[in-house]
């Protein structure tokens, strides 16, 4: 099992395993996982970035708490990932059957509220994106490990007993020094007549992606030269347990230093965390949403990839469950602008809570 050790309470996301002086513990220890540190993570992903042998990284929203292990080195008992450069649960038949599965939406008088703590910041100048998110009890009977075998997405992750991650967002590429970031902005259900004419219209949806391309290409001209938007505001289509959505998505691309395999830990942590997930401004627009949320995100939003020889891909755990004291929660959110309604906003949550298989 994964190990948390401290005075962490409840919540198994406040803790970290710490060195300890009892031996008898650390072998017990040998083959789990352990939580490290954002300093101490940052100094492996340097170290790591131009080996050979591939490794796995994972950090919460605040990137505060971190995983980074060689892949091959992972306990499939309590770590599964699947990721188009790698994974570990390639030989996992995906269980069958029917299931149940029933969300609980926020209330929507609860949900208009929240809005209005964004939104009136929004009126304010004090923000011109935010991606606010809620927490939404989930009753199924499908396990998380079972959920993570029946999905189909580009990324899936599984930490037994704490979550479960199928997202269709690509956070960070990198490839032979070229640095690439997709954030991923406006969701229309197929159910709605011209859907993709409809969701390329809407003059919100457009300014929302516009804003977020921009701080995505600041956000990488920390670390990278010749910025650029390759591809703007495509569309794709994920097929789900609710019927098929769309959803747009955009190309940014910048070229490294000649040197930044020695830097891997400080080209990831310049862009946490993901502007697609917080808003902008960055800072001030993430204490907007921690006041609106009421929550901790704990690793919802994070990200999660795989590095080999200095080449990277990553996610963004959007699409995400995860378990709180026996209890499911579906985690979902989606962005703020000025011109906002706060029931389209509203039912844009209802559509994002599903699983990627019917």
């Amino acid at each position: 099992m994964l190990f948390f050790v401290g005075g962490c309470g409840k919540n198994p996301y406040l803790c970290l395993h710490e060195n300890t002086k009892d031996q008898s513990f650390n072998t017990s220890l040998k083959m789990t996982l352990a939580w490290i540190d954002q300093q101490t993570a940052r100094q492996r992903l340097n170290d790591w970035g131009r080996s050979k042998r591939p490794f796995l990284f994972l950090t919460d929203y605040l990137h505060q708490r971190w995983l980074v292990e060689w892949t091959d080195s992972i306990p499939s008992d309590e770590l599964l990932f699947a990721f188009p450069n790698g994974g570990n649960a390639s030989d996992m038949p995906a269980p069958a059957g029917d299931f149940t599965w029933q969300p609980y939406p926020l209330g929507i008088d609860d949900y208009h509220r929240e809005f209005d703590i964004v939104h009136s910041n929004m009126l304010a100048g004090n923000s011109y994106l935010a991606n606010l998110t809620c927490r939404i009890p989930l009753a199924t009977s499908l396990s998380l490990k079972d959920i993570f075998l029946r999905s189909k997405a580009r990324y899936r992750l599984w930490l037994r007993d704490l979550l479960v991650c199928f997202s269709p967002e690509t956070f960070c590429r990198i490839d032979n020094g070229v640095i690439s970031s997709y954030p991923m902005k406006g969701t229309i259900s197929c159910r709605v007549s011209h859907a993709e004419k409809v969701l390329m219209d809407d003059e919100k949806e457009a300014a929302e992606h516009a804003t977020i391309v921009d701080l995505i290409r600041n956000d990488l001209s920390r670390v990278a030269s010749h910025v650029r938007v390759a591809r703007y505001r495509y569309m794709e289509r994920l097929e789900t347990n609710r019927g098929a959505i769309l959803q747009t998505s955009s190309e940014i691309t910048g070229l490294l230093p000649d040197d930044y395999r020695q830097h891997l830990g400080d080209i990831l942590l310049a862009q946490l965390p993901a502007g697609s997930i917080t808003g902008a401004p960055k800072a001030k627009t993430m204490d907007i949403i921690s006041e609106a949320e009421g929550y901790e995100r704990g690793f919802y939003t994070g990200v999660a990839g795989v590095c080999v020889d200095g080449n990277m891909d990553s996610c963004v755990l959007i699409r995400f469950v995860d378990k709180e004291d026996g209890q499911l929660f579906f985690k979902a959110g989606g962005g703020i602008t000025a011109r906002s309604d706060w029931k389209k906003e509203y039912q844009e949550i209802i559509d994002k809570t599903y699983v990627p298989f019917c």
